[in-house]
């Protein structure tokens, strides 16, 4: 295989890698707790000689089920393949969650997507993922299915966060709370959102800092306030300031992230940037006057430069897709 291959429903069959060992998961965010699984499946690979392969669902079942509910999704469809392409596997297979594998009983999963188009090998999985119909398919029905199926299973146990597994819900609640440390933490890397930067009503020149303007999901729930940030572009990367939120001193509109890069004057109109998220400095609030928003943006931004010096440069490890 070369690169990193994305293969999905209507790959054909010859394109189709065969004997591979896959991890198999939802994957949002590919966190620490995803990772483990992804090595147990690469260890397996290596020993097998075999290619190594991802196995997740698009959209997320949870849209499926409750299509009503929002979803504030840790990475969208291609943030998860950039990261997994990043971990040094060398495929990734999107299965289209719909109605019909919903109804799909974990049996004939196995059998006819796992076995019969994939041809694997073995499988990584988590103590704690379950696939098929009603979730019918677990890590213990793997693992007691695994001999008769001629494949190896090694299920991984809970990666934990202080008294708690790491988990994408936990990861959510700590970005929604402005636990930025925490939520590093249990994804190995800074969370990132990626973007188109639009132009807005250029406000920020008028102030001293001319910002790059990105619209998030609306499902987004990042907590409101003021971040120091990275930006990725083209293969670079910038120390940043950036405010998410609604601007309550202006116009206390729809949530925007407003990204002022340092030392940086060049035009980003169009472009799409990645950001990613270092450290929470403060809520945002409103302000009685231009002066004392001028003043506090001063502060944030040398508070931001100081957190941005202390880690030493993270950025997630992406991986290019083709």
């Amino acid at each position: 295989m070369t690169g990193f291959a994305v293969i999905r429903d209507d790959t054909p069959t010859a394109a189709i890698p065969k004997g591979a060992v896959v991890a198999m998961g939802n994957f949002d965010g590919v966190h620490r707790g995803h990772r483990a699984v992804i090595g147990a499946c690469l260890d397996m690979a290596r020993t097998k000689k075999a290619p190594a392969l991802a196995v997740t669902f698009e959209p997320h079942p949870r849209k499926f089920f409750s299509p009503d509910v929002p979803q504030f999704r840790l990475t969208d469809e291609t943030a998860k393949l950039r990261l997994l392409a990043g971990t040094g596997l060398d495929g990734a297979v999107i299965l289209s969650f719909d109605a019909r594998r919903a109804s799909t009983t974990a049996h004939d999963f196995i059998q006819h997507e796992l076995i019969g188009r994939l041809g694997v090998q073995g499988i990584a999985i988590g103590y704690d993922f379950h696939f098929g119909k009603g979730r019918g398919g677990s890590p213990s029905m793997l693992v007691a299915e695994a001999p008769s199926l001629g494949i190896e299973v090694d299920v991984q146990p809970h990666v934990d966060f202080g008294d708690h597994p790491v988990s994408s819900s936990a990861i959510r609640k700590c970005l929604e709370e402005g636990h930025i440390a925490a939520a590093t933490e249990m994804l190995g890397g800074p969370w990132f959102v990626t973007g188109e930067v639009i132009h807005g009503d250029k406000r920020g020149r008028d102030l001293g800092y001319p910002t790059a303007n990105i619209r998030l999901d609306p499902q987004c729930s990042l907590k409101h306030g003021i971040y120091a940030v990275r930006v990725g572009r083209g293969g670079r990367h910038y120390d940043a300031v950036a405010n998410f939120g609604r601007r309550p001193t202006f116009d206390n509109g729809a949530p925007l992230l407003e990204v002022f890069v340092f030392d940086f004057n060049e035009p980003l109109y169009g472009e799409t940037l990645d950001v990613a998220f270092i450290a929470f400095i403060r809520d945002e609030e409103k302000f009685e006057s231009i002066e004392a928003l001028i003043r506090q943006m001063d502060d944030d931004s040398a508070r931001a430069r100081a957190a941005l010096a202390a880690d030493h440069g993270a950025f997630p490890k992406l991986g290019a897709l083709r």
